[in-house]
């Protein structure tokens, strides 16, 4: 399916609105109520040797990724949009990942794992280990808001609706890792919250075989909100800055 060239506006129009062709439509959106989310592209999601990997999931085609999202981030950071890290992980001590009693406990693959290889606990997903860290290609800049979070969705127990509602921020493009569950989850959960969320697509990476990006992606722009890719983002943003410049 095509990038639509249909206009839904979401806000009332600015001098700044960017239109982006998107799909199922395009979305008109102003940078400075935008924040780029990049979601979990930690060693853990998108490094051999880390718990994705060690949990069986292949993470070999995930540079380009990594290159991608590094041009979103620069291009929405130019635009004045604000750039969210997110981090997923637990103390330690896996008190924050909920214990027995926690369907968390029972389903996370990083936890599975280290109970399979008890060699492995307190390394996967641990905060201040390696495996937590982002990966080194991909850094935060003064200015851009770093958040952990303890589940899939960015929202769930961590103060991001709080501080995009103080920025007046609507209008949120996702990337990272992983398409189908913490991407997803998260723009799921902004949908609720009455936030217009835009996937990039080749600015992400699956857990698992490709039919399941593809189910992702298909679930976001049929039910949830947008898809485009990096190509069509930065195109976007520079012609607007273009025309901008030309009517100032």
């Amino acid at each position: 399916m095509s990038l639509q060239e249909t206009v839904i506006c979401t806000t009332a129009a600015t001098k700044n609105s960017v239109t982006l062709p998107a799909r199922p439509e395009a979305i008109a959106f102003p940078p400075e109520q935008t924040a780029l989310i990049v979601v979990d592209m930690q060693n853990a999601y998108a490094t051999t040797g880390g718990y994705l990997d060690l949990a069986g999931f292949d993470v070999s085609a995930t540079a380009p990724v990594i290159e991608k999202i590094a041009v979103a981030v620069k291009a929405a950071r130019d635009a004045g949009s604000q750039i969210i890290w997110f981090q997923n992980g637990w103390d330690d001590q896996y008190v924050e990942a909920g214990g027995p009693g926690s369907p968390n406990w029972h389903k996370s693959n990083a936890l599975k794992t280290m109970r399979n290889r008890p060699e492995l606990a307190g390394t996967l997903l641990a905060k201040g280990g390696w495996d937590y860290e982002l990966v080194d290609q991909l850094q935060p800049q003064p200015g851009d808001i770093v958040l952990p979070k303890p589940r899939y969705s960015g929202f769930f127990n961590t103060p991001l609706d709080s501080m995009l509602r103080s920025r007046g921020i609507r209008h949120l493009i996702f990337t990272g890792i992983a398409t189908n569950v913490c991407v997803e989850s998260t723009l799921r959960d902004g949908f609720f919250l009455e936030y217009f969320g835009v996937v990039l697509e080749d600015a992400t990476y699956q857990a698992g075989p490709l039919f399941a990006q593809q189910a992702a992606i298909f679930n976001i722009e049929t039910f949830f909100g947008w898809v485009s890719n990096v190509e069509t983002f930065c195109t976007a943003l520079q012609t607007a800055s273009v025309a901008q410049t030309q009517t100032a």
